[in-house]
């Protein structure tokens, strides 16, 4: 992990939940037997319990780690769980300090049986910038799974556990960039967000041969107890397959599932007052929809002035995600951070999610380590108390989301001023469906709340194969909400691009 993704970490906690030993222990026996049901037991039993403050006790040379510290201690990768058994996973942990303070217990399970992997101060090497500090069971703060992603000789590290309930992953040549979370609670509430926070893992060793690993995690916060199992795929799109399961301990009104986190600094809709060498910085640069209707909705990212919360309300959606759209290396000019191989997170519900809808947060940022964007669904009905909620569902990380049907998907949106009261929006679009189509038929609608719209124009677009659409829009100084699509005559060439344009 480099600086920009631990100070990014940093700024999305700012006060960590962090993980007691004791009040594991009283959830039930750390090691023996374990079985399909084990840790959703271990937290139907946490969750009747009293919450537990977790504890943050670190030896004095640990309490204060600096970033370069920290960065500096760095596990031995010849020490990973599975290293040399002909395995087609390893394991490798996080060291506790900086941000990262919890201490997460972590278990080994084979054949039924749960052994936990204690903390050996040997497995890691320590620069001479970190303090002296004496030798305890100290525990970790994570771990990260490797696997041959990108080729058959070399373990490539796919997936990352880290802090709270963040975790990211890769699909084969990509690099990391946005984060899912394993719960939120009263996000952009006045009261302030709760933090849920994974307190064990379970890691089953997998069978030779064998493309998937499974891995199992208990969460704990002041309003829930929560079981996880997650099955991850590496490959072209790495894929995990998550069974949940929540205790509530409280009425949860505002509890986000399948929460995701990404950065938006500015793009070609959204640019103003930066001055920077690069055309576009973000990680993802579009919310999709796949609603329960049957419609699927694009929606570009921006960076406000103010914060700015939509709510897409629906009826047991059949997915949503942030999206990395552009992939050309020339929209951001950022050898470095490589933006263009950031991956796209998509989330896939398994079975019918009832009523509630789908939540995006755009917060203000004058800076590219902070991730200012989230996305979660909200379901309309409390958590209830004293209850079991559970959920199935897949995340796909990877280039692309899985695509459900053949209309043409926007890729670029192009704001720029028309005047001192009109803006120009260029939409750019492609899709095999509007290859060789007739001009004469292709048609643009475009709809603006409270707000005269002119000159909407479509023709093809010879650089990229596909179309474009523009048109211009009268702006009062207000937010306003717009929305336009594709068509040839009663039929959809494209999904629906919706945008809320601000001052």
């Amino acid at each position: 992990m480099n600086r920009r993704q631990l100070v990014r970490g940093s700024a999305l906690l700012p006060a960590l939940l962090l993980a007691s030993r004791s009040g594991f222990a009283a959830a039930g026996p750390p090691e023996g037997a374990f079985s399909p049901s084990t840790v959703r037991d271990l937290a139907r039993m946490l969750a009747g319990k009293p919450y537990e403050a977790p504890d943050e006790k670190l030896p004095s040379g640990l309490k204060d780690l600096d970033y370069d510290q920290y960065r500096s201690i760095r596990f031995l990768p010849e020490r990973a769980l599975w290293r040399g058994k002909n395995l087609p996973f390893e394991a490798q942990f996080f060291h506790r300090g900086f941000f990262y303070k919890n201490r997460v217990a972590i278990f080994e399970v084979v054949d039924g049986k749960a052994t936990e992997l204690k903390y050996r101060k040997e497995d890691f090497s320590f620069s001479e910038k970190v303090p002296a500090f004496e030798d305890a069971d100290l525990g970790f703060a994570g771990f990260r799974i490797h696997a041959p992603l990108n080729r058959a000789d070399y373990y490539d590290e796919v997936c990352v556990f880290l802090g709270a309930s963040y975790f990211r992953a890769v699909a084969k040549g990509q690099t990391y960039g946005l984060s899912a979370r394993g719960l939120s609670i009263d996000t952009g509430e006045a009261k302030g967000e709760e933090f849920p926070l994974f307190k064990a893992f379970w890691l089953e060793r997998p069978a030779p041969g064998a493309t998937s690993m499974v891995v199992h995690a208990l969460l704990d916060s002041k309003s829930c107890a929560a079981s996880y199992r997650f099955t991850v795929r590496p490959g072209e799109t790495t894929v995990f397959d998550v069974e949940m399961s929540v205790y509530p301990r409280v009425e949860v009104q505002r509890a986000g599932l399948a929460p995701m986190t990404s950065m938006f600094f500015y793009g070609p809709n959204d640019r103003n007052d930066i001055d920077d060498f690069r055309p576009s910085v973000h990680d993802s640069d579009g919310l999709a929809i796949f609603n329960g209707k049957g419609e699927s909705l694009w929606r570009p990212l921006s960076n406000p002035r103010d914060l700015q919360i939509s709510t897409f309300k629906d009826l047991n959606p059949r997915g949503f995600g942030l999206m990395q759209r552009e992939r050309n290396f020339f929209a951001y000019q950022d050898i470095e951070s490589s933006f263009e191989k950031r991956p796209s997170l998509w989330m896939e519900p398994i079975g019918d999610w009832g009523e509630g809808g789908v939540m995006l947060f755009e917060i203000p940022t004058k800076e590219e380590v902070h991730d200012n964007i989230a996305a979660f669904w909200w379901p309309k009905n409390p958590l209830q108390a004293k209850g079991e909620h559970n959920y199935t569902y897949r995340l796909h990380w990877g280039p692309d989301s899985p695509k459900p049907h053949s209309l043409a998907r926007f890729t670029r949106s192009g704001i720029g001023a028309r005047g001192e009261d009109a803006r120009l929006f260029v939409l750019d679009l492609v899709g095999e469906n509007l290859k060789g189509i007739d001009p004469a038929g292709v048609k643009g609608v475009v709809k603006a709340e409270k707000s005269e719209v002119k000159n909407i124009v479509t023709q093809p677009n010879p650089y990229s194969g596909g179309w474009r659409l523009s048109f211009q829009c009268q702006v009062k100084g207000e937010p306003m909400e717009l929305r336009a699509f594709l068509t040839e005559g009663d039929k959809p060439l494209s999904e629906v691009w919706v945008y809320r344009w601000a001052p």
